[in-house]
């Protein structure tokens, strides 16, 4: 899928600029601006507004940055987790794609997943390893 504009670069370097020390410190320096010139200007209404409007416009694009950055994060983790199941000799292919199921499908996988914990922590208890497949 094309991307507009290149988003995905401007995102991640902008997602990475954001996250650095010195992003904070430029956000405090611009805000003890701030509070030092309400005295200059009677701490007025138009004062007050140049920093809501700013934070409001700021924080509305970091919302789109963050959940692109998240987006994709996730998406190359599952990839990632897929092929660890997929070269995993033993390993159910049948869980390659959990996330594009229904809830209702987790739930069932979650299901047989939380009863296998159960019986392999009952069997620890009785003294048996807790490793292995459910198959062995």
């Amino acid at each position: 899928m094309p991307q507009v504009f290149g988003y995905t670069r401007f995102a991640k370097r902008s997602a990475r600029i954001a996250g650095r020390p010195g992003t904070f410190s430029l956000a405090v320096f611009v805000l003890l601006v701030w509070l030092i010139t309400g005295p200059l200007f009677d701490f007025s209404d138009t004062w007050q507004l140049v920093i809501n409007t700013g934070t409001t416009i700021i924080t509305f694009l970091m919302v789109f940055l963050i959940q692109n950055t998240q987006n994709r994060d996730t998406e190359a983790l599952h990839i990632k987790l897929d092929e660890l199941i997929r070269a995993t000799q033993g390993a159910h292919n049948a869980l390659l794609d959990l996330e594009e199921l229904e809830e209702r499908q987790l739930d069932e996988f979650r299901a047989r997943y939380v009863a296998l914990a159960k019986l392999a922590r009952a069997r620890r208890a009785a003294g048996d390893p807790d490793t292995g497949t459910p198959e062995a």
